[in-house]
């Protein structure tokens, strides 16, 4: 008599999986969500020790150059919602670190512009 034959999962199969998104988070515990945005800045502080979680140390080793949320939703395959969660958790434990993303500086009136540039003139 033979084994039964073990059937392979290709990789990314179960990305969707709501039971699996749910292991990955933890479930829903109640605490407080960190307020990020597609585009917060997310840097590694150190880098994953054994001891954490398989997705987590994807976001570390990512993480070593900047990289924003919506760029690591993307690479790890995930909901946006759950890699908030994920870094949530990293942040609690110092080991990555938020960044607002840099802002355009905005244009200065044009008014203003045209009153110094005549000032120049006249000098």
């Amino acid at each position: 008599m033979t084994p039964p034959r073990r059937e392979r999962r290709l990789p990314g199969a179960d990305v969707g999986d709501p039971e699996r998104l749910y292991v990955i988070t933890g479930g829903p515990d109640g605490a407080k969500r960190a307020s990020l945005d597609l585009v917060t800045m997310i840097v590694a502080r150190e880098a994953p020790s054994p001891t954490v979680p398989p997705e987590q140390a994807a976001i570390l080793r990512l993480c070593g150059a900047p990289l924003s949320v919506a760029e690591l939703s993307a690479y790890l395959s995930l909901p946006f919602s759950v890699v908030t969660a994920l870094l949530t958790d990293l942040l609690t434990l110092d080991l990555v670190e938020s960044r607002a993303p840099v802002a355009r500086a905005s244009l200065p009136d044009r008014s203003l512009l045209e009153a110094v540039m005549h000032g120049l003139q006249k000098l």
